[in-house]
């Protein structure tokens, strides 16, 4: 992990840095498991953001307005939180056309949450496909 990504997730509270570290864990084992290359971790806008070559950035963060969830937050003007609604409709909660939200207290894993991060990662060879090749 760079040293700029655990200095800002050290002044989160314990739950919500276990659930950045889960994510980011996630979004390097996607990327890995479909030999995406390495995987481009630094801050932006003082958030922990992650690119590979083919992708559009993930970025995720704790506020403390908003102390109960973390959000994993992606372009606004890609049509993934469009299409993350329509296939998955009842696993997340979403913040308008750009993030999902994720409670404190979730279990991170595989399952829809890596399908999301996956688009995302591959985004630019899904995005002329109808609900973007899922």
């Amino acid at each position: 992990m760079e040293p700029e990504i655990q200095e800002k997730l050290a002044t989160y509270p314990t739950e919500a840095q276990r659930l950045l570290k889960a994510v980011r864990r996630l979004i390097i084992s996607v990327a890995e498991e479909n030999n995406l290359g390495a995987v481009e971790e630094t801050l932006k806008w003082g958030e922990p953001s992650y690119l590979v070559k083919g992708g559009t950035t993930i970025r995720m963060d704790w506020k403390p307005k908003d102390p109960e969830s973390i959000k994993v937050y992606f372009h606004c003007r890609t049509r993934l939180i469009e299409t993350f609604r329509e296939i998955y409709r009842d696993e997340f909660e979403y913040e308008g056309k750009r993030a999902i939200v994720v409670p404190l207290g979730a279990d991170i894993k595989e399952g829809p949450l890596g399908h999301c991060l996956q688009m995302a990662l591959t985004y630019h060879s899904l995005k002329h496909r109808p609900l973007l090749g899922a």
